[in-house]
């Protein structure tokens, strides 16, 4: 009903809206803004009832009646919303007679003279809509191939897009490194997209020249497991960037594990460092960099799980690979 209501606008006899409003204010509600409420608006727009600019809905007097325990105004009369949009279109239509003795012209002429001007001077004009955003093109650094890292982990690419989605609650605060590293390395602010029905929040750059250029990196649009995604050569080639990258790899599809059993009736609990990815080729180069600096480790009999296990080769990983993701660091200490 309420609906059905607000559908319908209520025409008043001139000066009898405002008469109506102020009515309604001194004697029942005593200021605008429970006015307002009751009617079911803002002041701003009942300022412009009261000075009669626009007509108010049948819903906003139905309520302020019903507040004020009053029958409904005389002599109003109903009209549908945009009730106005074909007067305004009749009076257009008749100026546009009196101008140009027809309207919109004769067709055949207009699509000549549109392809004139197309292949004379419009398809040569950049068009803002088309253009691409402009954005900064970092050279390689051990940021650039920490952001690598991210992406093949929990980064994605599409067309247009790129994301890293990452759990709204345990990397609140990692999600934030995310920005400003995206900011640091191609000077454009994220943006951030959230799925209210999971847990997951994600980071957002829609600039289609970044995308190409992640794909000049190694990076590549869609299914990464599909694709059996890789860490790319000039990252494996330079033991910094190689380190760098496992972070990134290691702080999204990674985790810390705590490994708790009784012996003897005494608890133990040590910490372990776990990497999970479904792409064999990024599998065997995050294990092969792990060797190259001396971390022991090993690859589970599913295949693609790698765990570091021993106390002092998690003790080696924090300190010559260590992490930018506060919750790792938390749960190690």
């Amino acid at each position: 009903m309420a609906e059905q209501s607000n559908s319908k606008r209520v025409i008043f006899p001139n000066g009898k809206q405002k008469e109506f409003l102020l009515q309604s204010k001194e004697k029942f509600f005593g200021t605008w803004e429970k006015l307002a409420e009751a009617a079911g608006t803002g002041v701003r727009n009942l300022n412009d009832w009261r000075n009669e600019k626009i007509s108010m809905s049948l819903f906003a007097v139905e309520q302020i009646c019903k507040k004020r325990k009053i029958k409904m105004p005389e002599n109003i009369v109903l009209k549908d919303t945009y009730w106005y949009t074909k007067k305004g279109a009749r009076a257009g239509g008749k100026a546009t007679m009196k101008k140009y003795g027809v309207i919109g012209g004769e067709l055949e002429y207009r699509k000549k003279k549109w392809h004139e001007w197309w292949e004379k001077e419009g398809k040569f004009k950049p068009s803002k809509v088309t253009e691409a955003l402009p954005f900064k093109e970092p050279i390689f650094s051990n940021d650039l191939a920490e952001f690598v890292g991210i992406m093949l982990g929990d980064g994605g690419m599409s067309d247009y897009q790129l994301t890293v989605t990452l759990h709204r609650v345990t990397d609140k605060k990692y999600s934030l490194f995310v920005h400003r590293l995206i900011k640091e390395l191609f000077d454009v602010q994220a943006g951030e997209y959230c799925d209210k029905q999971f847990l997951a929040d994600s980071v957002v750059v829609s600039r289609i020249g970044i995308v190409k250029y992640c794909e000049k990196l190694g990076l590549k649009k869609g299914s990464k497991v599909r694709q059996q995604v890789d860490i790319p050569p000039w990252v494996k080639k330079n033991q910094c960037y190689s380190i760098a990258c496992l972070r990134g790899l290691i702080d999204t599809d990674g985790c810390i594990i705590l490994h708790k059993y009784l012996s003897k009736e005494k608890k133990y609990c040590y910490k372990k460092i776990g990497f999970t990815s479904r792409s064999y080729p990024l599998l065997q180069s995050a294990s092969e960099i792990l060797l190259i600096l001396g971390i022991k480790h090993r690859i589970m009999k599913n295949g693609w799980d790698i765990r570091i296990e021993a106390r002092k080769d998690v003790e080696k990983y924090f300190q010559v690979v260590g992490t930018h993701n506060p919750k790792h660091l938390e749960r190690y200490k």
